[in-house]
């Protein structure tokens, strides 16, 4: 049933307050008339006896203390779903900014959905081919699996984001999605990613949500929830393998802190509300698959972290919840190298039950395997080379520094345009191990060695 109320108890910024409020409910949607006719949408987002505190979408401007008409609709917030979303863009609450018309719904869902009960979960298994070695190759995205990609500010994060976006696939025959997520984006940086998707082709099977800076902080919080509930209709509804991109979880959080703050509510660490990871969990937790179902919801959230501290708590609690990370070096970036990805402290959790004999390759965990130790010995004599120099490395040493050299330029570093298969990425991998000798490869057997060494390297050792 609706309820009206005439009038307000209190206005502090975006909040509005009101009292003697009967049985409203925490997420209730609720519709707002200005003294002026205009209509405006809000949120309870606290509850205390009869004390009702909402957010504002769009802002308390206009509103009055005795005039403002207050209707309860007793519904949290719903997304109109069906098939007709692929290929369409919506603003950060669900509403089309297309130009293309409302979508007409094959059902509504509640945007704040529920994280995926651990009973009825499956096992994530199979793969999603990037197109870029450093993931494909080293810290394979799993279906089903959380993976977060750690960036810095002013890092290709979002041509990172717009090219896995374009370039992430299935290699089975099943149907395949992107729901793309931008919070707090500027103008132009939402107009890239439009034309990015649009040029690339992948637009048609893309759904975009798209929050920008100067929207309200409350739509910013129900952004990723939007999407998340798009994807779980395509995934668990209709049978696809939805991939979900949610950049920047950074500016989620900001609007998280500035939302608690608005509220009074005591901070945590570094002023973050103290449910953050809560919060966080509600949503990560929403990506998996299901027992009985064909589709699955993967996510890559992207987040910057501030002054690139891994420790910071968003990062930090991200990475409690999530299943690995892929790292951004800000190192690798002033060298030119994209994307500049660091191999070592990324890694994927679930990789080693998604690639292999079957999936992939029989060769690919033995390989990945020893890129890592062999990239990760190039780090110790590049540090031993800077306190004897390099003239003074043995010719092993120099070896692994020409391995190094050729690992970042070719292997990690590639076009804005270059998408490789994941047998090119193995081909290419093969290829740079072969400048090593071949008694400094203990991750690998010798059936592998006589297979892919001989014919990578026609000189042998």
């Amino acid at each position: 049933m609706d309820f009206s109320y005439m009038g307000l108890n209190e206005i502090n910024g975006s909040l509005i307050v009101l009292d003697h409020v009967a049985d409203a409910a925490y997420d209730e949607i609720v519709k707002i008339e200005t003294t002026e006719g205009k209509s405006l949408l809000g949120k309870v987002i606290a509850i205390e006896d009869q004390r009702a505190v909402i957010q504002v979408y769009e802002g308390t401007k206009g509103l009055s203390l005795t005039n403002t008409k207050t209707k309860f609709t007793g519904r949290p917030m719903e997304l109109a779903l069906s098939k007709e979303i692929l290929g369409r863009i919506f603003d950060g609450a669900g509403k089309p900014i297309d130009g293309l018309g409302e979508i007409y719904a094959e059902k509504k869902v509640n945007v704040n959905g529920v994280p995926i009960n651990p009973v009825s979960r499956e096992y994530p298994r199979n793969y999603i081919q990037t197109g870029f070695s450093c993931i494909d190759g080293m810290s394979t995205l799993i279906r089903g699996q959380k993976l977060p990609i750690f960036s810095g500010s002013g890092m290709k994060h979002n041509q990172f984001a717009a090219q896995i976006a374009a370039q992430a696939k299935v290699t089975d025959n099943s149907e395949f999605a992107i729901v793309f997520a931008a919070m707090g984006v500027k103008n132009d940086v939402a107009d890239f990613f439009k034309n990015s998707f649009a040029q690339s082709g992948a637009l048609s099977k893309v759904v975009m949500f798209l929050n920008l800076a100067n929207d309200p902080i409350i739509e910013r919080i129900i952004t990723p929830r939007c999407a998340l509930a798009a994807a779980e209709y395509l995934a668990f509804d209709c049978g696809m393998h939805v991939l979900v991109i949610m950049t920047d979880i950074t500016s989620y959080c900001e609007a998280l802190r500035e939302l608690s703050s608005s509220k009074g509510e005591i901070p945590g660490r570094k002023g973050y509300p103290g449910y953050l990871y809560s919060d966080l969990a509600s949503m990560y937790e929403r990506a998996g698959m299901i027992k009985g179902k064909a589709g699955s919801v993967t996510q890559v959230p992207i987040l910057t972290m501030p002054n690139d501290d891994i420790s910071h708590p968003i990062p930090d609690l991200t990475g409690y919840i999530t299943e690995g990370q892929i790292v951004l070096d800000r190192a690798l970036d002033n060298m030119g190298i994209y994307p500049p990805v660091s191999v070592l402290p990324s890694l994927s959790r679930l990789m080693k039950d998604g690639i292999g004999e079957g999936f992939t390759r029989a060769d690919h965990p033995d390989l990945s395997n020893q890129l890592f130790s062999a990239y990760s010995k190039v780090q110790e004599v590049r540090s031993l080379a800077q306190v004897i120099g390099e003239d003074e490395l043995t010719p092993t040493d120099k070896k692994y520094l020409e391995f190094g050299e050729v690992f970042e330029r070719e292997f990690i570093n590639q076009g804005q345009n270059e998408n490789r298969t994941m047998e090119q990425t193995l081909e290419l991998g093969w290829r740079i191990l072969s400048i090593l000798p071949v008694s400094e490869l203990d991750r690998l057997d010798q059936a592998l060695l006589d297979q892919y060494y001989v014919k990578s390297n026609e000189d042998g050792e």
